[in-house]
């Protein structure tokens, strides 16, 4: 017997309970493609380092250089070779400390516990970042629980490991252009989304959809931030790489748009805040929402120039079309101060999405009519 149809016609769909609903082998799979660059990287950097140690140094078991590059490295998209240098600093730290204690008490359970101690303190005392002490601590358990014949062996094989995450982080680096122009691409459907939802409050009076918007428009600041942090971690890699030295203005062209497009949301959060109060009479507003989806519109051009730069002009002279009517005299006449508000506040919005495009401040301030 067919499984029954709802009125619509459309077939009901299976909804995932138990571990199904948890686990997925799309999602597993998309996990390893998208590490794949940092697992690569990982396994030679780490390899290369263990070789050195073993082949050129002689160390007979080069542990610490195996764990300092993994640990160093790391799975996480920001591999900045700053954030690389800073957990080096920690592991070496902790290393050290664990050798001085080893030098002068010997191995056992409470130089264990002191060596935990000390690395801690120490590592807290140099750096504000949990992680940093961390990293020190493990490596300096290691020392402890690993014997060695020569005083500060393993304290070599540290800092071969940090060189080797080092080296390979420029000479190996990971790529994040593809993944921070996606951090873009969704930060701005986010704001697209709440321009779309403000737009449709204006259009229907509807102050719970206004109340919507503005929790959208709200929650815009963390994949704007998310934006700023891809293009930071890029920028920092593509500068000593010389592999991805190339790839520098993209970052700094990304980064002018993001710039641009957080002042656009803290000017769209001003707008939904406004449309809220107007939108409590129940009254529809076609020539705010008109205008507000317009410069929706010259969003949407922005992301589309995020993967083409070709669409930048388009974004700039869709927006400037716009920007040139926003007179709340003429286009709210008639109607109250509020309205009239409502427009102005269009006109800073209008700007910043210019600017994102590409264009000067002065020539976007120019584009707006004189009020």
């Amino acid at each position: 017997m067919a499984a029954p149809e709802p009125a619509d016609g459309q077939p009901t769909a299976a909804i995932p309970t138990g571990w199904r609903a948890r686990w997925h082998p799309r999602a597993g799979w998309d996990r390893v493609t998208e590490s794949a660059p940092a697992i690569v990287q990982i396994v030679v950097a780490a390899t290369a380092a263990y070789v050195f140690a073993h082949a050129v140094l002689g160390h007979a078991v080069p542990l610490l250089t195996a764990t300092v590059t993994v640990s160093s490295l790391g799975l996480v998209r920001d591999a900045r070779p700053r954030r690389v240098l800073e957990t080096v600093v920690g592991m070496v730290v902790g290393i050290l400390v664990a050798e001085l204690i080893v030098l002068v008490a010997g191995i056992g359970w409470w130089q264990l516990g002191l060596t935990l101690a000390a690395s801690l303190v120490v590592t807290r005392f140099l750096s504000p970042q949990p992680g940093f002490a961390i990293a020190a601590a493990i490596q300096s358990a290691i020392v402890l629980v690993i014997p060695a014949s020569v005083p500060f062996l393993r304290l070599v094989d540290g800092v071969v490991g940090g060189v080797a995450a080092l080296l390979v982080t420029a000479l190996l680096p990971r790529s994040p252009l593809r993944a921070v122009t996606r951090e873009g691409i969704e930060a701005l459907a986010a704001f697209d989304s709440a321009t779309a939802t403000l737009v449709q409050a204006l259009r229907r009076g509807d102050v719970v959809r206004a109340d919507r918007g503005l929790q959208k428009a709200r929650a815009l600041q963390a994949p704007v931030d998310r934006w700023r942090e891809g293009i930071d971690s890029g920028t920092q890699i593509a500068r000593i790489s010389p592999f991805l030295r190339r790839q520098r203005p993209e970052f700094e062209r990304q980064d002018r748009v993001r710039t641009h497009l957080d002042l656009a949301t803290r000017n769209l959060r001003v707008i939904a805040r406004r449309v809220v109060y107007l939108c409590d009479d129940g009254a529809s507003r076609p020539v705010a929402a008109d205008l507000l989806a317009e410069l929706g519109a010259g969003a949407r051009l922005l992301a589309d120039a995020l993967t083409d730069i070709a669409y930048e002009p388009a974004a700039r002279e869709a927006v400037r079309a716009v920007a040139s009517r926003l007179d709340p005299a003429a286009l709210a006449a008639g109607r109250s101060i509020v309205d009239q508000n409502l427009i102005g506040a269009l006109r800073p919005l209008a700007v910043d999405l210019m600017t994102a495009a590409g264009m000067s401040a002065a020539e976007a301030r120019a584009a707006l009519p004189r009020v």
